[in-house]
């Protein structure tokens, strides 16, 4: 079954259908709270998981969709079970079994359909806890590895543009981290610190939104500490691609204020990337 016939079916579901005459006895069964799932189909147990996840309760439909697992472990009910699950889960942010079942949906069935679905759920599985900045960024990590993997794996998938946009928002979630920690430093003034942080960023990190900050900051940091030299080659690059930005035109009034330009002088790291994204010399 394709990701397309998973929401199909999902939608059609939600429409409530002929779900409740699917399940038959079973509807009854779970009324009188006597769940015996061994007297029932795969198609009406399936249905029931189905009627469960509609009416909002996917914990509960995650549990009758292993049922029909664990009963009719060979069939095709039970493939597609499996990612049902995944999806049911995920839909009741229990995140770790959602992994579980669409990792194993991908270990069972690695050349199905619905595989290219089951490894965005778990990419899914660890984007949706990326919430604050300040937080563990391992989750960040595990996130841009899975998302990597459907991108690379299923690139002519429907899930590989909504995968590539995730992981650039996942990306900068990172480069956002390294700048909130370099600012920590900076305002202590413990500007070794912080510039190892923004340094991070420009090399590491420079298509996200945050390099333009991190090179202002490296221009703070550095004429702090007196090297001018390292300040005026961060605000030549600055100077060259960044130059609409208020972070340029802090720069600049920070270097001019002191009689210096900005351009890149000196041998140092900062000199190496302006030879890189300036004149394109890599070596």
């Amino acid at each position: 079954m394709t990701g397309g016939k998973v929401r199909t079916r999902l939608l059609a579901t939600l429409l409530m259908g002929a779900i409740l005459s699917g399940c038959g006895g079973l509807d009854a069964k779970i009324e009188r709270g006597e769940i015996e799932y061994e007297n029932f189909t795969a198609e009406q147990i399936y249905g029931r998981a189905e009627y469960d996840l509609a009416r909002g309760d996917p914990e509960l439909a995650a549990d009758v969709f292993a049922e029909v697992e664990r009963l009719y472990p060979y069939s095709e009910w039970a493939k597609r079970a499996v990612i049902m699950q995944a999806f049911a889960y995920h839909r009741a942010k229990d995140y770790e079994n959602s992994r579980s079942a669409a990792q194993r949906f991908i270990d069972f069935y690695p050349t199905d359909g619905d595989a290219a679905y089951a490894q965005y759920l778990l990419a899914l599985s660890y984007y949706d806890q990326i919430d604050e900045v300040g937080r563990d960024q391992g989750l960040t990590f595990q996130a841009l590895q899975s998302l990597r993997e459907v991108i690379e794996r299923y690139p002519d998938s429907e899930y590989a543009s909504s995968a590539i946009l995730k992981f650039d928002l996942a990306f900068n979630h990172l480069a956002a981290k390294e700048m909130e920690i370099g600012r920590y430093y900076l305002r202590r003034d413990h500007f070794a610190s912080a510039i190892n942080r923004f340094r991070v960023v420009v090399e590491d990190f420079q298509t996200t939104t945050h390099t333009a900050e991190a090179l202002h900051r490296l221009v703070e940091a550095y004429l702090s500490l007196g090297l001018t030299d390292e300040a005026r080659t961060a605000g030549a690059i600055l100077g060259h691609n960044f130059r609409g930005t208020e972070w340029y035109e802090d720069s600049y009034k920070l270097l001019t204020g002191r009689g210096l330009t900005l351009e890149a002088v000196g041998d140092n790291w900062l000199r190496q990337i302006y030879r890189q994204m300036i004149l394109g010399r890599w070596l």
